[in-house]
């Protein structure tokens, strides 16, 4: 490699790190806001004694470096599929071929999309706890602003979500400047407060934490439900990697937000060594008083960018599930040209809205919403684990035994923290649960109902090889120009087409059948993604191969399929869709109120021309009656 090579190369990763520093560091990097506090002041609070102040300084170390640093960072990031990461491209590496096998893989399908469906309750309840710490801190300028912290965070969260269909490019490109700020302002301000108590550096050796929790016993496990918000943020950084790639990521927590992290809770640490009695709000405890306005200003916005990351986050998980046939689709609006990342989904965007300034107007103080937070997240990390662990012996090849302890070592990291967090269930938990649950609940019921769909058509209509016998016994009328069916199989003749013959008693002369699958990876090399067939008698078999992270468009399945070979012409085409009219009948194979629950679905699915984009002036829709 030459040296102008080396330099661009360099330019690249450094453009790449201030980027993921914007959007991967968000949420924990915004934890010191609130995360000392909730140890000895919220609702389960211990006394900030020295030795417990070196105690829980000693757990949160520890926690950033086992937790983060060494599982998320050397290991986690290593089960990518295909260069992404979360826990919906996880599981897919998991999941197995026969969607009617019901072996042990798909129980843990099930939990990985579980954990996923969690990632929406983090995704309300982050940017209202975010932001609403940070707004807390107008009462350190004067108390009289106190009365304004609920409006004003309920504005700024609005203001967050109604820009979303917008767009943020514009601003994003401020996300990496102003969080490469933020955490030199972290650092300045906790070796401000070190230089004074000194002492407090001691909490790196892990017998202070270990002696911590033996003297506190209940009370110090509990705790560690607000130890465990300082890692919060750990699974999206998982999440993103697909963004940013592995090295910029690894290299900016090293360099920058570790050892930022780390002084400003040592920080925060030192200070209640002297002041006990600044518990109450120990960060911003740290400010100088002629700082506390543009310190504010500057955590506001590093929450807002926090709660941005998370809530694109929401965006980009649902259309994986969309694609992997877990929720219906649903219009996906691309906000920017040059970001493919960059998404708008509408139905999730208003949902997360709502329920964020619900939870703000609901708990009143992010100390009380940080009792319903890490539920989530402690329950995603359990699982991610996991996943790992059947990713490391099955299909890297791992010896068990090795696998297994290195599993091992990171469940008792997870399960004292997960229990933990358990023990706030009645104090606000069981809303990410509650979200959780109910998104896990319409996956399932959508998946199923398509599978039961899928059997009924397949006993209406004949295979491919059946259709063809039935054009040569008993020819049809064919007419000249190309016909393009959708089929969910293969070897599936559509209704769409049964019923056109039936009542028009015609078929054009080109009929094809395409069929679009959702592969297990993110995406599809182009010279991969089409498989073309000439059946003969006209007929032509298109099958279309798309990642979990692509879109499939008609125009780009055209252009692919005739490098194969086939003439196929967009503007002439047209395009017979199933306009199926669904009911519930006597006996339904799911419980009549899943039924419900899946025709609601799917009354408010998106179209499948608008979804493929294919010219609404050459679609014909056939209607199809089915029960459920």
């Amino acid at each position: 490699m030459t040296s102008s090579e080396k330099e661009i190369h360099g330019k690249k990763l450094t453009v790449l790190s201030l980027a993921a520093l914007g959007v991967v560091f968000g949420d924990i990097g915004t934890s010191p806001l609130y995360a000392m506090r909730e140890c000895f002041h919220g609702e389960y609070g211990i006394a900030a004694s020295a030795a417990n102040v070196l105690g829980v300084l000693s757990l949160i170390f520890w926690s950033l470096l086992l937790i983060v640093s060494v599982k998320y960072l050397g290991f986690i990031l290593r089960a990518d599929n295909e260069g992404e990461g979360g826990v919906l491209a996880l599981t897919a590496l998991i999941k197995p071929r026969n969607l009617k096998s019901r072996t042990p893989q798909w129980a843990l399908v099930g939990l990985g999309l579980f954990a996923a469906c969690l990632m929406y309750g983090d995704g309300m309840i982050t940017p209202a706890i975010s932001v609403l710490s940070a707004v807390e801190g107008v009462k350190n300028i004067t108390p009289l602003l106190e009365p304004y912290i609920i409006p004003v965070t309920i504005a700024i969260l609005a203001g967050l979500f109604l820009l979303q269909k917008r767009g943020t490019a514009r601003v994003g490109r401020l996300f990496g400047p102003v969080m490469l700020l933020w955490f030199f302002v972290l650092a300045a301000l906790g070796i401000a407060q070190i230089v004074k108590s000194p002492q407090v550096l001691a909490a790196v050796f892990p017998w202070h934490g270990i002696s911590f929790l033996l003297a506190n016993r209940v009370h110090g496990f509990i705790v560690l439900g607000a130890v465990f918000l300082v890692v919060t943020g750990a699974e999206a950084i998982y999440a993103d990697m697909g963004h940013f790639g592995k090295r910029p990521i690894q290299r900016v927590w090293f360099v920058i937000v570790f050892p930022a992290l780390v002084l400003n809770y040592f920080g925060q640490g030192a200070l209640l060594l002297a002041k006990p009695e600044e518990a109450y709000h120990p960060f911003y405890a740290l400010v100088p008083d002629w700082a506390m306005i543009p310190m504010v200003l500057l955590a506001t916005f590093a929450t807002i960018i926090a709660s941005q990351a998370v809530i694109t986050g929401s965006f980009s998980l649902t259309r994986q599930a969309i694609q992997l046939g877990y929720l219906p689709r649903l219009r996906i609006t691309h906000t920017s040209s040059s970001h493919i990342g960059q998404i708008y989904v509408g139905p999730v965007n208003w949902t997360l809205m709502l329920c964020t300034i619900g939870l703000v107007l609901g708990f009143q103080s992010s100390s009380k919403l940080a009792a319903a937070y890490g539920v989530a997240v402690s329950a995603t990390m359990l699982i991610t684990t996991t996943l790992f662990f059947v990713v490391a012996s099955k299909r890297w090849g791992w010896n068990r035994l090795t696998a297994g302890l290195l599993t091992a070592l990171f469940f008792m990291i997870d399960l004292p923290f997960f229990g933990a967090n358990m023990s706030k269930i009645f104090h606000g938990a069981w809303f990410a649960l509650a979200i959780g649950g109910f998104f896990f609940l319409i996956m399932l019921t959508w998946e199923q109902g398509r599978e039961i769909l899928g059997s009924r058509m397949r006993s209406l209509t004949p295979s491919l090889g059946e259709f063809k016998k039935m054009l040569k016994k008993s020819p049809p009328q064919r007419i000249n120009g190309q016909a393009v069916f959708l089929t969910r199989g293969h070897d599936i003749v559509p209704a769409a087409l049964m019923h056109n013959l039936k009542h028009n008693k015609i078929l054009h002369s080109e009929v094809v059948f395409l069929n679009i699958r959702t592969e297990e990876i993110p995406r599809v090399p182009n010279f991969e993604k089409i498989e073309a067939e000439k059946l003969g008698a006209g007929l032509y078999r298109i099958i279309a191969h798309f990642g979990f992270m692509e879109e499939p468009k008609i125009d780009k399945i055209f252009a692919l399929a005739r490098s194969k070979g086939l003439t196929l012409d967009m503007k002439e085409a047209s395009f017979f869709l199933g306009r199926e009219k669904l009911s519930i009948g006597e006996h339904p194979e799911m419980w009549r109120w899943r039924s419900h629950l899946f025709l609601f679905l799917a009354r408010n699915a998106m179209d499948a021309a608008g979804f493929f984009d294919i010219p609404s002036d050459q679609v014909i829709e056939v209607g199809v009656q089915l029960e459920l």
